[in-house]
């Protein structure tokens, strides 16, 4: 053997990497396009047994609303937000390629030709797996939102030390 060839050592014998056990997503975004690889991934994550929480903020935040709000806020700039950004799930947009909506309507007819969850499916399971949607307080505040706004079934609004304490020792993603 050549003095120059180096050996590898037997990789069973390497020593494996902990896996955290928990999983925290951040989402910011209202995209239809990053909404739905944020819930896959939280409901993916709790199928693995990991315990998952999903923090949603600013614009990540509109998804939660309930699809028959319309106009939210208390002042004029929180209202035309609101009328910029209808929330819910069923209005979502994609971040790219929209067409005046057609993007989004052709992702979602492939997306059901391909037997894949949609982001209200996707949700509802979150919920049923025990997935933590966490929405964010300053968020709401900063939107108008209250709670009435929001759908069923979300953890207490919290905000960013809450949202930090959480994160720490898990698989963190921003999306």
């Amino acid at each position: 053997m050549s003095t120059t060839t180096l050996e590898r050592p037997d990789a069973a014998a390497a020593p494996k990497p902990e896996q955290a056990e928990k999983l925290v997503i951040f989402a910011w975004s209202g995209d239809l396009d990053r909404v739905w690889p944020a819930l896959i991934l939280a409901t993916t994550g709790a199928a693995m047994g990991k315990e998952t929480t999903v923090l949603f903020t600013f614009w990540g935040l509109f998804p939660l609303v309930r699809d028959e709000v319309r106009i939210t806020g208390e002042n004029w700039m929180q209202k035309m937000l609101s009328m910029m950004n209808r929330g819910g799930t069923d209005h979502l947009k994609l971040s790219r390629m929209n067409f005046a909506g057609a993007g989004s309507a052709m992702m979602k007819h492939l997306a059901r030709e391909h037997h894949l969850a949609s982001p209200h499916e996707l949700l509802d399971l979150a919920r049923e797996m025990g997935v933590r949607l966490v929405p964010c307080q300053m968020t709401m505040d900063l939107l108008g939102l209250g709670r009435e706004d929001l759908i069923e079934g979300l953890d207490q609004p919290a905000g960013a030390t809450t949202a930090l304490a959480e994160a720490q020792g898990a698989i963190t993603l921003f999306i």
